[in-house]
């Protein structure tokens, strides 16, 4: 009997064809775990604008404070020191995260600087908008109550945060709006953006009625005082500009004020 062997073309033909098929596969499957760690994201953003809705339920309908004057408490974590790292389990939304009791962290956040080359850990990757819900612009650093924010639907609360730098990027517990609010509540300059697309493109945020959804930018950022390219590492803003757009419960009402850009 004859026996019929592969020929030297059909055996290169069946391998392209294979390694089509595995590149294919692995292709699916990094788009699933993106996916997955997509939906983790969503998750824990969502868990932390519950706590935050829960703290301000048992504190007389005032979010958390982003930061002490002292600031060595700040919505994340507390510190007895500056030179010390935050404990995220003794945090003021610590009792409202659950069993592990502190932020859970961002898996997409890959690759943070740790340690002695950051000012900042224990945020999950995740930022507060610290300058109108915080409270970070009044100089008794009180935070907003529940009841002045006319559109929580509209108005953020979290977002996926990171502040870039010259050697990379690390955590940053702020998602900043477009400028910085003098006492009076006034636009008085530009910042630094910290919101971070790292999602595909995309950030996900978390508004004042607790839900979340996935916001692509509207500008990046530049050079900022640290070295850091915020475009290149996709950080920046979302939304309007106009009177800090959703970063301000009452952005809608002002008028006149749009003259810083």
């Amino acid at each position: 009997m004859r026996r019929h062997a592969f020929t030297l073309l059909e055996l290169l033909v069946t391998i392209s064809v294979i390694a089509i098929l595995a590149v294919l596969l692995l292709d699916a499957l990094g788009s699933a775990k993106e996916k997955a760690q997509a939906t983790q994201c969503i998750s824990n953003l969502h868990q932390l604008a519950l706590a935050n809705l829960a703290y301000a339920a048992e504190h007389g309908g005032q979010y958390v404070q982003a930061q002490e004057r002292s600031n060595n408490v700040r919505w994340h974590g507390v510190r007895k020191s500056s030179k010390q790292p935050f404990d995220p389990t003794t945090g003021p939304l610590a009792p409202y995260l659950g069993s592990e009791g502190r932020v859970k962290l961002c898996a997409t956040f890959r690759d943070a600087l740790k340690g002695g080359q950051t000012f900042e850990d224990s945020t999950g990757g995740y930022g507060y908008n610290a300058t109108y819900i915080g409270g970070t612009w009044r100089d008794t650093y009180r935070a907003e109550f529940m009841s002045n924010v006319p559109q929580p639907v509209r108005t953020v609360m979290f977002a996926d945060a990171a502040l870039p730098r010259a050697d990379g990027i690390q955590e940053y517990a702020y998602a900043e709006p477009y400028h910085w609010v003098d006492m009076g509540g006034v636009l008085a300059g530009a910042l630094a953006p910290s919101v971070h697309f790292r999602h595909g493109g995309r950030a996900n945020v978390a508004w004042c009625d607790g839900h979340i959804t996935s916001e692509e930018p509207a500008r990046l950022g530049t050079t900022n005082l640290y070295g850091g390219d915020a475009a290149k590492a996709g950080i920046g803003w979302f939304g309007p500009e106009a009177n800090n757009g959703f970063w301000n419960p009452h952005a809608d009402t002002i008028r006149g004020s749009d003259d810083v850009r």
